[in-house]
């Protein structure tokens, strides 16, 4: 898992043109069945895939933590709200919470394991959001995730041998 992790974000970069490229082609003229494609291959990718070999969404990046969130994890941790803030997250460039650090605080990184696992965010919970309904609203952050996670990569490369597109415009006849 090392060896590709190292590699991840080289291939990433070299297929970034590439995949935004087949995205955008993909929301001009989107299969009826895309939503069922992508969840197809989402499965049988994490039938082969264990996150807990990787971990590399925790220990690179951080999720957008709700208030839902903040105030669910300071209860568990028996924490006031604005601790929990003060110590752990800080506001980005987007103005959304997140962590200060990376790793994750959260992340055990002796297995992988998240401490906080049964109140996580919501975003850690539905990562790498390869399995959502109206997926191709997140192609920019699919695209942005095949840096990180070794399933998202493979996901999308997948896709487009499932669902090739016409990448050039057909010329008319003259």
């Amino acid at each position: 898992m090392e060896k590709r992790l190292a590699q991840l974000p080289k291939l990433a970069n070299d297929a970034k043109k590439e995949n935004l490229k087949y995205f955008a082609n993909l929301k001009k003229r989107t299969p009826k069945n895309l939503d069922y494609v992508v969840q197809e291959l989402h499965n049988k990718e994490f039938e082969k895939t264990d996150c807990l070999t990787c971990g590399n969404c925790c220990k690179t990046t951080s999720p957008i933590f709700t208030d839902k969130d903040t105030e669910r994890i300071a209860k568990h941790l028996k924490m006031k709200v604005a601790d929990f803030q003060k110590h752990f997250l800080e506001r980005d460039e987007d103005d959304f919470m997140v962590l200060k650090t990376a790793p994750c605080s959260f992340l055990d990184e002796t297995d992988n394991t998240c401490t906080i696992y049964n109140v996580r965010p919501k975003a850690c919970a539905e990562y790498p959001h390869t399995n959502r309904k109206k997926f191709l609203n997140i192609s920019d952050l699919t695209v942005a995730n095949t840096a990180i996670c070794p399933a998202v990569y493979s996901i999308v490369e997948n896709l487009k041998k499932s669902l090739p597109m016409v990448s050039k415009v057909k010329k008319k006849r003259s």
